[in-house]
């Protein structure tokens, strides 16, 4: 399932529905296209740039992940060809039983978290 983020075109902050916005009443799970009407962006407006609607956002797909543990991070362009992952294998794409690399060969990471999984890693918004 590729989850469809949107990043605000002013200040960068990302919206995803994998998180929602709870602190702003839109619970987790919640699409971008069923946003309120009155939706801005929570960030532009700390930042005092203004009220940004849903308007000011695009689509935004991440190619680098990060696991959160050791801090290893996944390129799509790089891939893990050591491994038998070809450089731009989409992070969706990879196997079910992937793990992180790092974090595999850790002895004490493994018995404090066990395998960190590729449901752990996390977005990075860097290019």
């Amino acid at each position: 399932m590729t989850v469809k983020r949107y990043k605000c075109k002013v200040c960068g902050y990302i919206y995803s529905p994998l998180r929602g916005e709870p602190a702003h009443g839109i619970p987790e799970g919640t699409a971008f296209e069923d946003l309120p009407d009155d939706y801005a962006c929570p960030l532009c407006g700390l930042q005092g740039k203004g009220t940004i609607g849903t308007w000011g956002f695009e689509p935004w797909n991440p190619t680098k992940y990060i696991c959160p543990i050791c801090g290893y991070i996944y390129d799509e362009k790089r891939g893990e060809p050591h491994r038998g992952i070809p450089a731009g294998t989409r992070f969706e794409d990879l196997p079910d039983d992937y793990i992180c690399p790092v974090c595999q060969l850790d002895d004490k990471i493994r018995k404090d978290y066990g395998k960190i999984r590729k449901e752990g890693f996390k977005p990075l918004d860097i290019d």
